[in-house]
């Protein structure tokens, strides 16, 4: 795992990323940070715990070993999601987009959880401004590695929207942002972009998800998920667990990092029992099915999913 240690010079820019003194230097002009913990007892008494991939840690623990993960993979985030998705998760990433059509009624104030890298609040504006000439949209990209932000700010350093108020970097925890940097009632619309199966808490992004959205918002999570047919998902679980991680070691030199991210997605809830923990968290949603008036919509035969809900 990578350590930062040497400071870099801070651009004058709008990309207002803000961090506490006692944080690692990051590349971009400020950073915000906050990290809590899972913990809320004795580490000895009363830790409870959750999966890292198929390992059981201590909750408090998974926070720290997503972090090396992603510190690991970031220099080669768009290798790595091409390796999980054969290539197609930029289709995916578009469809996801399009289908919430960010400037259509205007324009709105969007959070990007998990969006380090920049590429899902990158095609939000580039869908407004091109499809409804809106350059007032902007989105808030916020992740708990800045190693991760690192590589979206100098991916938007090439673009328009560079310096300008369309969009900040911020480093924070999608289960605790906190309420004097992210106040209640204040986004139109929350994406988190193949994300929320590495936060230890699920509900408690759901409900900071629901938190912050203003009335009538919108949550979408785009998600590796259950493929559907018996025969694609054999094929797909050997793909998965034995080419996967050997492109991992060739394009990366990382197979663990690989591994645990193949991992990852089989311990994912399925498609009814996400789309219920959405509904539980306060969202309406449609039906519990796939489709035309469902909760959800398989891609590739369920290798990933958009779950929409509504803040009401």
């Amino acid at each position: 795992m990578q350590t930062l240690t040497r400071r870099l010079s801070r651009p004058t820019c709008k990309f207002a990323v803000v961090r506490p003194s006692w944080t690692s230097p990051l590349p971009t002009a400020t950073l915000r940070l906050n990290h809590t913990s899972s913990n809320q007892g004795s580490k000895d008494v009363d830790s409870r715990f959750t999966h890292f991939g198929f390992q059981t840690v201590r909750e408090e623990e998974k926070e720290s070993l997503v972090k090396g993960v992603f510190n690991s993979v970031a220099s080669n985030y768009d290798v790595m999601n091409d390796a999980m998705s054969m290539g197609v998760h930029r289709l995916w990433k578009d469809e996801y987009v399009s289908s919430l059509r960010p400037g259509a009624r205007g324009p709105l104030k969007c959070i990007d959880l998990a969006g380090g890298t920049g590429d899902i609040a990158l095609r939000i504006l580039d869908y407004a401004r091109e499809n409804y000439a809106d350059r007032e949209t902007s989105v808030d990209v916020v992740d708990i590695n800045g190693e991760m932000l690192k590589e979206g700010y100098k991916r938007f350093k090439k673009t328009m929207y560079h310096n300008t108020p369309q969009v900040r970097f911020i480093e924070s925890n999608a289960q605790a942002l906190p309420e004097e940097q992210f106040p209640d009632n204040t986004y139109d619309l929350y994406t988190i972009a193949f994300g929320i199966r590495n936060c230890t808490s699920v509900p408690d992004v759901l409900k900071e998800a629901y938190r912050v959205l203003k009335p009538g918002g919108t949550f979408a999570c785009l998600e590796f998920s259950r493929v559907t047919n018996p025969l694609f998902n054999m094929l797909y679980d050997q793909y998965s667990f034995s080419v996967i991680p050997m492109l991992g070691s060739i394009l990366a030199g990382d197979r663990e990092s690989y591994q645990y991210l193949v991992e990852s997605i089989r311990k994912f809830p399925p498609q009814p029992e996400f789309a219920k923990m959405i509904q539980d968290a306060g969202f309406a949603t449609g039906g519990l099915h796939e489709g035309k008036g469902g909760a959800w919509t398989d891609l590739w035969g369920g290798i990933a999913c958009i779950h929409r809900g509504v803040k009401v």
